[in-house]
């Protein structure tokens, strides 16, 4: 009797997390298509998906803050390296490039 217990605690709790993680989703694509207004910039956004183009602000939308930043500033240009995913030290399994606030590439490891 005990363990039927646990275990409808266990499936409660489980149902719960699901249905809180599809709550915040559904509001994180609400919030995203207010700010864009474009279903296929926000579906990238929410499949993590990195394009060239892609403004500063949707690639932080897309996958947060960087770890790391290097900031070059050249005489036409300012040249950024966005670090994700550290692996080890000065090691990222994701560096994004953006030049003058827009991506124009990536290296995914």
């Amino acid at each position: 009797m005990e363990i039927l217990i646990w275990i409808s605690i266990i499936v409660l709790i489980a149902v719960l997390l699901i249905s809180v993680n599809a709550y915040i989703e559904k509001e994180r694509y609400k919030f995203l298509m207010e700010k864009y207004n474009d279903d296929t910039i926000v579906n990238k956004i929410m499949k993590k998906e990195i394009w060239q183009g892609m403004t500063r602000e949707q690639l932080i939308d897309c996958l947060g803050q960087p770890a790391e930043l290097d900031t070059s500033v050249l005489k036409l240009k300012t040249k950024e390296i966005y670090k994700y995913h550290k692996t080890g030290k000065n090691r990222f399994s994701t560096r994004v490039v953006i030049e003058n606030d827009i991506v124009v590439g990536w290296h995914l490891k």
